[in-house]
């Protein structure tokens, strides 16, 4: 028979207390914030490569990996006697009760978009009483560049600050791109990077408007990449030759088969 969640809970946090305590795992009990920083970044992304592979095994192992990382900065936290991973838990609780109006209470949302906006409303009022300068200081300044480019532009545009079709941003990305060509080929390297990244943005907005996060669609492009050059390799590989010595044209060829498998 299984166990409960609370049972199974409970033998983590054992497990922690004890890894984190008087005679624990030497490299636990050193652990800081900062030092931890590099693994929760490892963990999410690693989470995502799981994810993308839909293998139910390997998504349940990494997000047992993910959820140690939490309990670590809990307990870290807890040493500290700020607070402890239960006041995390009913921090959560509360705010997601409180988020959900429309379910828990008799506010009405009826579609994704308009609970989406609901929590935007709700997450405002909420930091209304706090240092807040910016419509886009809520926009975490670590997320991935892709990732952050496409929160920064729906939150100026959910204040009107946006285009209005889809055409006008096209005009905008035949634009940047002359101007990027202008950059490239006149040599002016202290632009180029700048003018590329115009490009990127208006991209974003791009797939902002078509509601595709950009973020998974390079990923599932990277992926994708990775898999035909795989095939030219083992090609390459079954003709006896390397890389090196095969021509581009004889790779474009193999790249152009990949495409169709």
């Amino acid at each position: 028979m299984s166990k409960t969640p609370d049972a199974a809970f409970k033998k983590l946090i054992d497990i922690i207390n004890t890894l984190m305590g008087e005679n624990g795992c030497p490299w636990d009990v050193v652990q800081t914030r900062e030092s931890l920083k590099p693994y929760l970044v490892e963990e999410v992304y690693e989470t995502l490569e799981a994810l993308d592979g839909n293998n139910p095994e390997e998504i349940k192992d990494e997000l047992g990996d993910l959820l140690y990382q939490i309990l670590f900065h809990s307990k870290i936290s807890e040493n500290r006697k700020e607070f402890d991973i239960t006041q995390v838990i009913d921090n959560l609780a509360e705010k997601m009760v409180r988020r959900h109006p429309h379910v828990f209470e008799e506010a009405s949302a009826d579609t994704p978009d308009a609970v989406i906006d609901q929590w935007e409303h709700i997450k405002i009022s909420e930091k209304a009483n706090k240092d807040h300068k910016s419509v886009l200081d809520s926009v975490p300044k670590h997320l991935p560049s892709l990732a952050r480019a496409q929160k920064l532009t729906k939150k100026a545009a959910k204040h009107g600050f946006d285009w209005q079709e889809i055409q006008d941003v096209f005009a905008k990305l035949d634009e940047e791109i002359a101007e990027f060509k202008e950059a490239v080929l006149s040599d002016k390297d202290g632009n180029i990077a700048d003018e590329l990244g115009d490009i990127l943005f208006v991209l974003v907005n791009i797939a902002r408007h078509k509601k595709i996060d950009a973020e998974e669609a390079l990923r599932g492009t990277n992926n994708k990449f990775i898999e035909r050059f795989q095939y030219i390799e083992t090609k390459v590989e079954k003709s006896g030759k390397t890389l090196k010595d095969t021509s581009l044209e004889e790779m474009e060829r193999y790249w152009q088969e990949a495409k169709t498998k």
